[in-house]
């Protein structure tokens, strides 16, 4: 129970409003690595489509569907909770969408939920955005790495990117 009251104190100052049910605290306790993380959400959500905004990462596990940055918010707001290093990447390509992944520094790398998908072993942020495309067969114009706070980490665009 103390730790719960400790949770509760410590998240109150991040974006999320911090809901008021026992069970959704007890479960960002359990899931205290990036690798649970990925699991936690791979075997309790489904993709469905929100174009135009993002669910807290209560909503998401209330309603156990999202997107991308519905699954990349949760797993950044719950690897923050346990002090991890956490960043979202938004990726651009030549159509309409963006594409979001959540980054955790688990010191000897970077690893990443990709719609509930987890994977390891990146360097550096540039590879993430390359795999990333790699796997979906896109190119990628632009990126943007934010952390936690979305403070601006890192932007690139890639040797293609056209304005017009």
């Amino acid at each position: 129970m103390s730790n719960l009251l400790i949770l509760l104190i410590l998240l109150s100052g991040c974006n999320f409003a911090l809901p008021d049910n026992a069970e959704f605290l007890t479960l960002v306790e359990e899931l205290d690595t990036p690798q649970k993380i990925g699991n936690y959400m791979l075997e309790n959500f489904t993709y469905e489509e929100h174009d135009f905004y993002t669910l807290e990462p209560y909503e998401l596990w209330e309603t156990k569907k999202g997107d991308c940055d519905d699954f990349s918010a949760f797993g950044v707001f719950v690897a923050d909770h346990h002090g991890y290093e956490t960043y979202q990447i938004k990726i651009f390509d030549n159509s309409f969408y963006s594409h979001y992944v959540a980054v955790y520094d688990e010191n000897i790398w970077y690893s990443i939920t990709d719609n509930r998908y987890y994977y390891f072993g990146f360097d550096n942020f540039r590879e993430i955005v390359d795999y990333v495309c790699d796997i979906r067969l896109k190119d990628w114009t632009k990126y943007i790495v934010s952390n936690y706070w979305n403070d601006i980490i890192e932007t690139n665009f890639s040797d293609s990117f056209k304005l017009f």
